[in-house]
């Protein structure tokens, strides 16, 4: 779970375990989720996975989570994604955030979430059209 807790985008809440992180990309057109993969990209698909999998762990593992004390920050954790999902989703449009970031230009910067600069596009999908 301190991974994702490392991962994490937009305001920080107060009980956020490390201690070097910061709030962070406060302009993105969707505020919140979690940076992919050490980097500070944020891709629908492999979020919406990971969510997944949390949940279906807790389903399936609750026993250990309750034995290690980690069922709080699971939940919490789960609500992070949750919100995020929710804020990405247009109903009044219909168009979906499935991306933020741009990859190629993200690659070329190796700082702190906190200290970027460079632009972050917004893609979203939409009903009869690709991601845009």
């Amino acid at each position: 779970i301190l991974f994702f807790d490392a991962q994490r985008s937009g305001k920080l809440p107060d009980n956020n375990p490390i201690s070097w992180r910061g709030d962070s990309a406060l302009d993105d057109c969707v505020v919140g989720g979690w940076y992919d993969a050490g980097d500070h990209v944020k891709f629908g698909l492999p979020f919406g996975s990971s969510t997944l999998l949390m949940l279906w762990s807790m389903y399936s593992f609750k026993d250990g989570y309750v034995a290690a004390n980690q069922v709080d920050e699971q939940v919490d954790m789960i609500k992070w994604a949750t919100d995020y999902m929710l804020h990405a989703w247009n109903p009044a449009t219909k168009e979906l955030v499935v991306q933020i970031g741009d990859g190629n230009v993200d690659h070329k910067f190796w700082g702190r979430p906190e200290d970027m600069t460079m632009d972050r596009p917004c893609y979203k999908l939409s009903p009869g059209k690709g991601a845009r």
